[in-house]
């Protein structure tokens, strides 16, 4: 029985790549390659962003309130595909179905978001700014956008990016990572059938040539990227000196501060979701606690307890609360980072490391593993691990937990557990990271508010969905406009204009 074989969407309509290069898609619970996806060459990408600029103008032309239009039936059929996607999502990933079903929905929320275009591409306009003159802004489209999306969220991720920049009039073009395609491919096809006009959106998948063809390519007016920090700094810095606006979220180290006077149950299953879920596999999970004072030794019998009752397995299994991670390399390197912990001094409560999977045995399965009593100079602290590796470091003191975050290079989302409000008020107001959770875990936010974080965990200045992705997506025009009577005559004056 021979391996299916994917294809790219170009112009509305499935495409076959120039090239012969291919790449292998794993299910990774399983071990074997399901599918193959073909490795766009730079004519593939040349194709797609023609394809794109061909369909701006129409496009940008179209009102906003039918780009909403056909925002709103694509919700819709997301919907009414929700499963399919989860399972696609579920299958190339490993998270398990519940995850990529969450996953799926928060992606239709921005779509939702986005629906708003003709209320959310208003200006402003301010009368009599001087005598006779009216000044009022404009939000209009950049032109070719692109986005360049990890394996992690195969539905959520991508939505950040082309509704928003959809709705604001732009064409698209979508690299989704090589290892999960299929997901981006179906969508592409139920916004066409929501009647997206060909050219619109376009899906290539591939890997550094890809990349770099989108980052050079002169018709590419801006570039949204979502992956590491080693990463997003060489997409920012390539688009930059290209002359393309960019926003390039990178890497995470997130900790959750847990203070003597938290809810130590509560506080357990909060913090055991935000680590294993998916794996760990989260830009958002909590990878690091940080315990104040005698926190840590209420914890952490709690966390080895409840870490040990998760049910490892292929993501479709029913009952499975943790699948396994995406390849066998990513399940090497975390099983090495474990044993650097090791080797360095770092105390190991719970080893995932050897987990075997009955039926599933070659699958990419990490167990979730926790440590104590780590210190900021091991490699299980300095690396962004992305894998169930959950470590706890010792604070004496709230001051001693805020200056440990602080001086971490990653500012992506953080939280605190407590009862107090006063150190709760204190957190959110100190603290130097871009998300902020109050006894909440992993607080992504809502669409209609922005997601991302500081430091070298954001390259760029403007972050995705909400009113910072609707700015990122257009350009701001402003016009300053008099009427004089016909008898009206003017000064011919060499100084410079003023209005008041």
């Amino acid at each position: 029985m021979s391996t299916e074989r994917l294809h790219l969407w170009i112009n509305g309509q499935r495409a076959q790549a120039n090239g012969i290069r291919v790449g292998d898609i794993f299910n990774p619970a399983t071990g074997k390659v399901i599918r193959r996806v073909p490795l766009a060459s730079k004519s593939d990408i040349d194709s797609a962003v023609a394809a794109a600029k061909a369909a701006f103008p129409a496009w940008r032309e179209t009102t906003p309130l039918r780009r909403a239009r056909i925002l709103t039936r694509f919700r819709e059929l997301m919907e009414q595909h929700r499963e399919e996607l989860a399972r696609l999502a579920s299958e190339e990933h490993g998270k398990t179905l519940a995850d990529a079903a969450g996953s799926v929905q928060r992606g239709i929320e921005v779509i939702e978001f986005a629906s708003g275009a003709p209320h959310l591409l208003k200006g402003e306009k301010a009368e009599d700014v001087g005598r006779g003159i009216d000044c009022h802004s404009l939000l209009q489209p950049v032109g070719v956008c692109a986005g360049i999306t990890p394996f992690n969220f195969p539905v959520m991720v991508p939505l950040w990016m082309f509704p928003v920049a959809i709705a604001c009039g732009n064409t698209f073009v979508l690299k989704p990572s090589e290892k999960v395609p299929s997901c981006s491919l179906r969508m592409a096809e139920l916004f066409k059938e929501a009647g997206l006009p060909n050219g619109v959106f376009n899906v290539v998948s591939g890997d550094k040539e890809a990349v770099d063809s989108l980052l050079n390519h002169p018709d590419v007016g801006a570039i949204s990227f979502v992956g590491s920090t080693p990463i997003a700094k060489y997409i920012y810095e390539t688009s930059a000196r290209n002359g393309k606006r960019v926003q390039a979220l990178g890497g995470a180290k997130n900790h959750a501060v847990v203070m003597p006077d938290a809810d130590m149950e509560f506080t357990t299953d909060a913090l055991v979701g935000a680590a294993y879920g998916s794996a760990g596999e989260r830009c958002m999970a909590i990878s690091t606690v940080v315990a104040v004072g005698e926190a840590g030794d209420a914890l952490l019998p709690l966390l080895k307890t409840k870490a040990n009752e998760i049910k490892i397995g292929a993501g479709n299994a029913a009952g499975v609360g943790m699948g396994p991670v995406i390849s066998a390399q990513h399940r090497d390197r975390i099983v090495s980072l474990i044993d650097s912990g090791i080797d360095q001094g770092a105390e190991l409560v719970l080893d995932g490391r050897g987990v075997e999977v009955i039926g599933n045995e070659n699958g990419f399965f990490v167990g979730p593993t926790l440590f104590d009593h780590v210190k900021p100079s091991m490699d299980i602290y300095k690396e962004e691990i992305f894998g169930p590796v959950l470590i706890v470091l010792r604070a004496d003191s709230y001051e001693d937990a805020i200056r440990l975050i602080n001086a971490n290079p990653y500012g992506n989302g953080t939280a605190i557990f407590t009862s107090s409000g006063h150190w709760a008020r204190r957190f959110e107001n100190e603290i130097e990271v871009g998300m902020v959770g109050i006894n909440v875990p992993i607080p992504v936010p809502m669409a209609f508010f922005s997601f991302g974080g500081w430091k070298t965990s954001l390259f760029g200045d403007l972050h995705m969905h909400g009113m910072e992705g609707v700015y990122f997506y257009t350009r701001s025009k402003v016009v300053t406009s008099r009427w004089p009577a016909p008898a009206e005559k003017t000064d011919n004056t060499l100084v410079m204009p003023t209005l008041g």
